[in-house]
């Protein structure tokens, strides 16, 4: 069988490379329209997550999420066996510099803190080699769903009602029907006591992660700041009657007498454990390593602290801590984009006040 070469004519051949041009850059311009959402009217991308957080209502120069915080500062001392699960340098260097924020779940900049049922704190750790390890983390032990489609749902199913200031029951018994494992996290919410502060709340990281040790031996994690200090609960009555900057208060006359303290906990999954799926809770059987100790000694101002110009991208991770396939850890990198943009061009152009989510 006799193979026919294509002949081009000499006159075509000029074009071939602006042909080879054409196609790369209809290509990124087909992958742009799909991450816009443009191709795929009803698939939830990050932009619409935003949406869909703002409810039509950004306060600008405000996180989109997490709008109440303020910074703090300190640092991170590693134990011995942390090495054994990862050659992060963050675990074999004596001290890494550690700044973050701490901040209370709503995008409500004025929100009262003591009626914020979730607490969250998140970091950025610089090691001496130029690496940075991102984290955000938050006081539910779980994610509530599954998929960013369900989240989305989620947080319109959550709205409040403006007749009452209470979301739709009917709306939330829908958003459930459709999404019965949220049923777990409605649980917890309903029953686990509050914490009283900052200092005494346990936030944690809800997706597993892939540590790499120094002999390529690779297990998946899931991690959890454990405070120092003894919890106490904080009742209904003290939560009502609180001033709206209750936490933070309370955190810098704690600050004022000493630093305070967190140790990390790294829990090792198992086979057949949920590792892509942030809603599952992993047996309480598993080992856990306590893998080193954050230290905070102080808190300041979000409006011109350090924390106020980061987004605090769960996936910036250092060599030897990789992400998992968890496509909710993966949403939540590309909305904190989004909302760290925003606002960035809002306090650019004089709108709002700069202060900081756990973005």
């Amino acid at each position: 069988m006799t193979t026919r070469r294509l002949r081009i004519p000499p006159r075509w051949r000029s074009l071939l490379p602006f042909a080879g041009i054409a196609m790369v850059v209809g290509g990124l311009a087909a992958a742009f329209a799909w991450t816009a959402g443009w191709l795929t009217p009803e698939r939830v991308t990050a932009p619409r997550l935003v949406d869909a957080i703002e409810n039509g209502e950004p306060h600008a120069g405000f996180r989109r999420a997490h709008a109440r915080g303020v910074c703090v500062a300190g640092w991170f001392e590693p134990t011995a066996e942390a090495t054994s699960l990862s050659r992060a340098r963050v675990f074999s260097q004596a001290r890494t510099p550690a700044i973050g924020r701490m901040s209370i779940g709503g995008g409500d900049p004025l929100g009262a803190e003591a009626q914020a049922r979730v607490r969250s704190l998140a970091l950025q750790l610089d090691t001496d080699d130029g690496q940075q390890w991102r984290l955000a983390m938050n006081s539910f032990p779980f994610f509530a769903v599954s998929t960013p489609q369900a989240f989305a749902e989620q947080v319109v199913a959550s709205r409040p009602d403006p007749a009452t200031g209470k979301p739709d029951p009917g709306k939330m018994q829908a958003f459930l029907g459709r999404h019965p494992e949220a049923a777990r996290f409605m649980a917890w919410a309903g029953s686990a006591p509050w914490s009283s502060s900052f200092a005494n709340t346990a936030y944690n990281g809800v997706h597993a992660f892939a540590f790499t040790n120094a002999e390529g031996e690779r297990r998946y994690v899931r991690w959890s700041f454990v405070p120092q200090a003894p919890f106490e609960p904080l009742a209904p009555a003290q939560r009502q009657a609180a001033e709206a900057g209750y936490l933070t208060d309370e955190l810098a006359a704690r600050l004022a007498k000493g630093p305070l303290r967190w140790t990390l906990e790294l829990t090792l999954a198992e086979p057949g454990d949920p590792i892509e799926d942030p809603s599952q809770p992993w047996p309480v059987a598993r080992q856990r390593v306590a893998a080193g100790t954050l230290v905070l000694e102080r808190a300041y101002d979000q409006a011109t602290g350090d924390c106020r110009d980061v987004n605090f991208d769960p996936t910036v991770l250092p060599a030897g801590i990789a992400p998992s396939r968890d496509p909710v850890l993966a949403a939540r990198a590309a909305a904190y984009s989004v909302s760290f943009n925003r606002r960035l061009r809002e306090v650019a152009a004089g709108a709002g006040q700069a202060t900081g989510d756990a973005e």
